[in-house]
């Protein structure tokens, strides 16, 4: 029993319900119902750390998710994703989060990563980072390739947010797991992970209800959405990744010269944890 997860859990469900919010989960009973996982999961919306454990809830488990480190230095959330025991991500030294995440993989825990390691803005897969397979090699245990569809249109990339009484529909899939050796050829595992989850989303997506007008935003270019095709989405990315270089670039050099740091912007809309991987 863990009385902070436990409790979490209670709350989230309660807020899920008064946002009317359906879910329909598949192959819940692909979730071990003991030993160690690694999750790996499809990312869209910013709220998909809260959604996909409920993949896991059928089999009463439940997932420590991986989270920049931020996040637990903050004042409200720190105590509660230390309570749940969740994994701090630092960006600039990972190898002490990845020991940390193998550790708790061999201690029998399902790890929640997301391979693309940041939102995808054209709602389709990105190019995933090594780090699921090689801690699912070394631990010894199953990936468990899960995709969520939907929590895009709840809060995503360059939107505002959507928390009201939205009634939408989100769909968990977990398919079946893959077994991995630390003598897999690591860029094949990954791309039968990679085609797992492809198949996963494009079925989802063609049970999801039809979206039109405004709501096309969140539909992939593929599937007739507005949303910006791969390419568009990639050079987005690198447009943002550029600026956030520059300004902690800005904050360094200001530090140096003994200067105030220059006050960062923050965005329109300040989301929660992003979840990069190992």
């Amino acid at each position: 029993m863990e009385p902070v997860y436990s409790s979490v859990i209670t709350l989230a469900r309660a807020v899920f319900a008064a946002e009317g919010l359906k879910f329909t989960i598949h192959g819940a009973e692909n979730v071990p119902r003991t030993g160690g996982a690694v999750m790996a999961i499809n990312h869209t919306g910013y709220m998909d750390f809260t959604y996909a454990g409920l993949a896991a809830r059928p089999s009463r488990r439940l997932v420590r998710f991986m989270a920049k480190d931020e996040v637990f230095k903050h004042r409200i959330s720190g105590p509660l994703m230390r309570g749940m025991h969740h994994i701090p991500v630092d960006r600039d030294a990972g190898a002490a989060s990845f020991r940390e995440a193998v550790t708790a993989l061999r201690n029998g825990e399902i790890v929640g990563v997301f391979p693309e390691a940041t939102i995808s803005r054209s709602f389709e897969l990105k190019e995933f980072k090594s780090g699921t397979i090689r801690m699912a090699a070394m631990a010894g245990v199953p990936i468990l390739p899960t995709v969520i569809w939907g929590s895009q249109r709840v809060w995503t990339k360059d939107y505002p947010k959507r928390l009201g009484r939205t009634k939408i529909p989100i769909i968990l899939s977990v398919g079946e797991p893959i077994s991995v050796a630390r003598r897999d050829d690591a860029e094949l595992v990954t791309k039968e992970l990679i085609d797992r989850m492809t198949a996963l989303l494009h079925a989802a997506q063609e049970e999801y209800p039809p979206l039109s007008g405004d709501e096309l935003k969140f539909l992939p270019a593929r599937l007739g959405g507005t949303a910006p095709t791969p390419e568009r989405a990639a050079q987005l990315d690198a447009e943002e990744a550029a600026a956030k270089a520059a300004r902690r670039a800005a904050k360094r050099a200001a530090e140096q010269r003994g200067e105030q740091p220059p006050a960062e912007q923050p965005p329109a809309e300040q989301p929660p944890a992003e979840q990069p991987p190992a």
